[in-house]
């Protein structure tokens, strides 16, 4: 069975759209079966893979509020299947409270199709409510971004207070799995100080390679393309890989 993680981070700009899609896209890579689970109402993620989000039919908004089979809807990419999503998503977490098991209808989802991906990578809203509630009930683990700039400890304090409060009422088995450094600039003392807090915060969680400031890793979503194929000689495109060996050495000790 393979492992379901939610890319999730309470505060928004964060890069956690760009890793979701870009770790999807590098784990195929590698030989992973991969499953990117958009849940976030502006499906960012399902336009990063090549996805026309205008054109999708049917989505996960279809899985979560009527039970429709996520086999049904998936989308197969040349860099990972995903799971799209698309503005009806954001209406979900009204109807979600009135549904029976309203906080695991992406878990009870998910389940179906669990045995058919080494990882499922489900891509948060970056607020939370009851969507993301959703996805760290249906996950295993949390990966989490964490910009190298101002208040991003700040973000971490709120998103550790939502991981306690899950851990005691919804999931009581979600963990960490990993901390991933975005926006790293290592031209400034800043970002380097930012990184030694977050390691210091998070001991061993915390991914050795950062993801650095990129324009072409900025300029990647627009043409739907993971930055391994916009521009794979990019500095992004190091990043992501090297990230995605650390990833599948996690993987491998579980």
């Amino acid at each position: 069975m393979g492992i379901t993680i939610a890319v999730v981070n309470q505060k928004g700009g964060v890069g956690k759209t760009t890793t979701a899609v870009n770790l999807t896209a590098t784990l195929a890579e590698a030989g992973q079966k991969v499953l990117l689970c958009d849940f976030d109402p502006q499906a960012n993620a399902t336009s990063g893979l090549g996805v026309d989000k205008r054109k999708v039919k049917k989505s996960v908004y279809d899985v979560v509020i009527d039970d429709i089979s996520p086999k049904e809807v998936v989308v197969h990419t040349k860099f990972g299947d995903v799971l799209p999503s698309g503005a009806d998503l954001a209406g979900a977490a009204v109807e979600l409270l009135s549904l029976p098991e309203g906080n695991y209808r992406l878990k009870n989802a998910l389940a179906e199709v669990k045995n058919d991906y080494d990882v499922i990578l489900i891509d948060c809203p970056p607020s939370l409510e009851l969507l993301t509630i959703n996805a760290l009930a249906a996950a295993d683990e949390i990966l989490i971004p964490v910009q190298c700039e101002y208040f991003a400890l700040e973000g971490l304090a709120d998103l550790m207070t939502t991981l306690r409060l899950m851990k005691k009422r919804i999931n009581p088995t979600l963990e960490i799995f990993a901390v991933a450094l975005t926006m790293f600039d290592g031209r400034t003392n800043f970002s380097t100080q930012v990184a030694q807090e977050v390691r210091r915060h998070f001991p061993g969680k915390v991914f050795a390679t950062a993801i650095p400031r990129n324009v072409r890793l900025a300029e990647a979503p627009s043409h739907g393309l993971p930055i391994t194929v916009y521009d794979k000689h990019s500095r992004g495109a190091a990043a992501y890989k090297a990230m995605t060996q650390e990833f599948i050495q996690k993987l491998a000790k579980r």
